[in-house]
């Protein structure tokens, strides 16, 4: 998965809290996030309007949120997992080490592999 399929994929199901993210998707998509996020707060320093950033950080919050779940059931664990990140500094240390592991290889209990692993179904080459 290339960033472009990444970021409009996440768009796409900005509100989808249901199956797989893959690394690629999440880590993609968090790229996106954060290179979006300075070049519009430098824009919104050079016209003197601090809270342009603010906007993007609304704008994709959902979205954010939602690839954030997902990758956490590739994981197979439960979303509510993401309010580990509460607790100061080592929640998040552990969301962290979560996305950054492998997912579960094939089907688990939220939906099929999203690279397609055993389980599910695959292209037979001619």
């Amino acid at each position: 998965m290339n960033i472009q399929d990444a970021v409009m994929t996440c768009l796409r199901k900005y509100v989808d809290f249901n199956g797989r993210a893959g690394k690629a998707e999440f880590w993609w998509f968090v790229l996106f996030y954060v290179v979006v996020y300075v070049v519009v707060a430098i824009i919104g320093g050079l016209i003197h309007v601090p809270a342009l950033a603010g906007l993007v950080v609304l704008g994709l919050f959902l979205p954010n949120l939602a690839v954030a779940v997902r990758r956490l059931h590739d994981t197979n664990r439960s979303g509510w997992m993401y309010l580990i990140g509460l607790i100061p500094l080592v929640g998040f240390i552990l969301l962290i080490v979560w996305w950054v592991g492998d997912g579960t290889v094939g089907d688990n209990q939220y939906g099929p592999d999203p690279r397609g692993g055993a389980g599910a179904p695959t292209a037979v080459a001619s």
